[in-house]
């Protein structure tokens, strides 16, 4: 039973960031809202990623939830290896996501995002609990990424970009450099990035979840997200 429990509960694990489905997700969004989109002045609307000012995460778009989020989120995907089951992937994900970007005379000039770790779910309490444990979310819930220099960003006429961001990843209270290969697109009014860095837990004094099931859990993992970006 304690098998079966677990297997029901890791087979369930979402797939991996993708732009195109962020993209995907964004558009069809729009769709259903173009009463309101038709409202908007398009003149207004420039397909570019070189479109000075700050963005700032979008928190109102989209849905969250664990199996499927359409809107900002961030999170983490650990490999695991289970009695009996064999390899999964055990996934945990917030929408409780803040933050902003600025684009400069075609740079990313700056970027600082933070998300409450507290409020990470997995689609089962008891791994919620375990997770949040291991990021000793009690003393330090907040975990950041603040850009340490510009990008220049790629010339483009809407389609996709990809890009990496170098700067500071803290999670429970610790700083470490870390490289994020970014991939980007423009949507109407919105940017989407989605992003994916690995990083190795003891280095944030992040203790790897033990169960009895669990044979063994690898001591790194990916931190991932997917956040939509619009101008106020």
């Amino acid at each position: 039973m304690a098998a079966y429990g677990a297997w029901r509960v890791l087979s369930a694990a979402p797939a991996e960031v993708s732009i195109d489905a962020a993209v995907a997700s964004v558009e069809q969004q729009q769709v259903s809202n173009d009463t309101v989109a038709k409202a908007v002045d398009n003149s207004k609307v420039d397909a570019s990623l070189s479109s000075d000012g700050v963005w700032y995460v979008d928190t109102d778009s989209g849905n969250f939830s664990f199996e499927e989020a359409s809107g900002s989120f961030v999170g983490f995907r650990v490999k695991e290896k289970l009695a009996k089951i064999g390899d999964m992937t055990a996934v945990g994900r917030t929408d409780q996501v803040e933050g902003e970007l600025s684009i400069q005379s075609d740079r990313l000039a700056s970027v600082s995002i933070s998300a409450d770790m507290s409020t990470i779910v997995t689609n089962d309490s008891r791994r919620d609990n375990a997770a949040r444990n291991a990021m000793n979310v009690r003393e330090n819930p907040m975990a950041s990424f603040v850009l340490d220099e510009p990008v220049n960003l790629p010339k483009t006429d809407g389609s996709q970009i990809s890009v990496q961001a170098k700067g500071q990843l803290t999670v429970n209270g610790i700083s470490k450099p870390v490289v994020f290969e970014l991939e980007a697109q423009v949507v109407e009014r919105s940017i989407v990035v989605v992003g994916q860095a690995e990083i190795t837990f003891a280095d944030y004094d992040v203790a790897v979840p033990s169960a009895r099931i669990v044979i063994s859990a690898e001591d790194h993992g990916i931190v991932e997200f997917q956040l939509l970006f619009a101008q106020r």
